[in-house]
């Protein structure tokens, strides 16, 4: 059974913004993508760098301290191989926003950032 963080309520990031929370002594970076909630580890798998403050160009995100990209939808780099950055599978539960924290890198149930789901 996946264990699941509530980390904010429905609606309260608009599209384009993000959001810093801490699960389980983890630094997780939640982003509004057109209105989809993604959620990724706060470490650059290169040297661990906050990528929090990473510039985001529509679902890409650089590490501000070397200028790595990561997708925020899958974690992966462009082009095949590469580094990844650790993904988390976020939901919507009774108006609260939610993160599985058991299941890093699963397929993500992307939620929408206004819809409650159950």
């Amino acid at each position: 059974m996946s264990r699941q963080s509530v980390v904010g309520v429905a609606g309260e990031l608009a599209p384009g913004q993000r959001k810093l929370a801490f699960i389980e002594g983890r630094s997780i970076v939640l982003f509004n993508i057109d209105g989809t909630l993604h959620a990724v580890d706060n470490a650059c798998p290169h040297n661990g760098a906050s990528l929090a403050s990473g510039k985001l160009e529509g679902c890409m995100l650089r590490c501000p301290a070397h200028g790595l990209s990561f997708d925020v939808r899958t974690g992966c780099m462009p082009g095949t191989g590469g580094l990844s950055v650790t993904t988390f599978p976020v939901g919507i539960v009774d108006s609260k926003v939610v993160v599985s924290i058991d299941e890093p890198n699963a397929t993500p149930s992307q939620a929408r950032a206004g819809s409650a789901t159950t």
